[in-house]
Parts: C-alpha cells; structure tokens; sequence
C-alpha cells in the first residue's frame, strides 16, 4: 500500500483536541495549544529570451514558520529551562548562551478518537526565541494562567513510519 492510503472506512477527519508534544522522549505536560505548522517557498519569476507574453515561475527559498506551544502554568519548568538556553541573564559575562543542546528536536502526535497515534510530524534543531512566563494578571478573570514558548525550527516533515492505526 502507497504512503498515506486512504482508509475506505473513515470518512470523518481527524479532531484537533487530540496531541501531544514529545521533547527529549518525555511527553511535555500539559500543552493546550500548538501553532500550525506552516512552510512558504518563495517564488521566483522570469522570463524566457523567445517568450515575452508571460513569466515563468520557479520555486526559490522556504522558509519554515515558528511554531508555539502553550500551556497551564504549573511547578513544571521545562519550558523556562530550555528557554533559559538561548538566554541566561544570571550566567554571567560569556556564558549567557549555551551552544550545547540549545535546540532540541521535537516530535508533535495527533491521535484518533481512540488515543491511537494516527499522524506525526517531526521538527528540527528547535530553539526558542521567545519565552512568556506570566500571562497579563488579572483579579476579575476565571481564566488559567498560560506560559508559551516561540519555536524557531529547521524544517519539519511528516513521521512516515506512523501508519493509520486500525479502528474498530
């Protein structure tokens, strides 16, 4: 069976209430929401010498979008920690940086209804560029405290050795 077949048997699509982040093999708590995953080629025109009417079209750079994960705040700092790499404003004078193992490559699931792994992406040498700890505060809201991080990545593609899992 070709990469991707489909499945005669589902005809509904994929919910997107159903993921999961894995970092470093550890699934990552309580992550609500991810970005989505976003790729742009630029496009190249020009012209050939003995056709004046119209241009043509050649695929240039791609650039790969960053990506954010959020979630409820709790004693978890895996998100700070690993934002800590890029930027540690008390490692003092040369070490605010680490070099070693400031990007991570990540593994993103999306499951069926069941909690079955039905696709998944992997993204490469990820960093993050932007971290927020605190959400704005406010005395009147019911809402739960958000942290986020902004992942800078690599590229990305899709996990083929996942297959559609069978369902009942």
């Amino acid at each position: 069976m070709p990469p991707f077949a489909a499945n005669p048997h589902r005809f509904d699509p994929y919910k997107n209430f159903k993921f999961r982040v894995i970092l470093e093999g550890r699934v990552v708590a309580g992550v609500s929401k991810v970005s989505g995953l976003k790729r742009t080629t630029e496009v190249i025109e020009h012209r050939e010498g003995g056709s004046l009417s119209f241009p043509r079209l050649s695929p240039g750079r791609t650039k790969f979008e960053p990506v954010t994960l959020e979630r409820g705040i709790t004693h978890d700092g895996a998100f700070e920690e690993w934002a800590r790499l890029a930027y540690d404003l008390g490692g003092g004078l040369g070490h605010e940086m680490s070099l070693k193992g400031f990007r991570k490559d990540l593994r993103i699931e999306l499951m069926n209804e069941a909690g079955q792994v039905a696709i998944a992406y992997k993204l490469y040498r990820c960093w993050v560029s932007e971290y927020q700890a605190l959400p704005e505060l406010d005395a009147n809201g019911g809402c739960v405290a958000i942290e986020s991080i902004r992942l800078e990545n690599e590229g990305w593609e899709r996990d083929r050795d996942v297959s559609e899992p069978p369902e009942a």
